[in-house]
């Protein structure tokens, strides 16, 4: 896991919209994030290079355009930043972090019944 880059949260949000849009221009990546977001299009490409450099995006040259792509996918990035959040909120046990948020989650029947269908196997994901 250590060659998946640690995305700040500013970052996490330009990479949704790469990972859902991709390959993406500078101006369009912009537009999903400057409404939601008070930026500018100068805020979203330097956040865009940043990505760049910490190695999370790549980018092909397209005349004077610059179309962006992931070079990580999302699952890693989560699985990183939960790591991360884990060690730091629950001192890395995981046992809390379940309870904690098994207790605050308003989750459905259906969530819980798929809750206890992972505990229930061991957690690896196989129904």
């Amino acid at each position: 896991m250590n060659d998946v880059p640690r995305i700040s949260d500013a970052e996490w949000e330009v990479m949704r919209v790469v990972w859902d849009r991709h390959p993406i221009e500078a101006g369009e990546v912009a537009e999903h994030v400057c409404t939601r977001r008070d930026w500018t299009e100068r805020t979203v490409k330097t956040l865009l290079s940043r990505l760049v450099q910490k190695g999370a995006l790549g980018f092909r040259r397209r005349g004077k355009k610059y179309r962006y792509y992931p070079r990580v996918p999302a699952e890693d990035c989560v699985r990183e930043a939960s790591q991360s959040f884990v060690d730091r909120v629950f001192g890395g046990a995981v046992r809390p972090a379940l309870l904690h948020f098994a207790r605050e989650a308003d989750l459905s029947p259906e969530e819980l019944a798929e809750l206890e269908r992972l505990l229930d196997d061991g957690g690896n994901g196989a129904s």
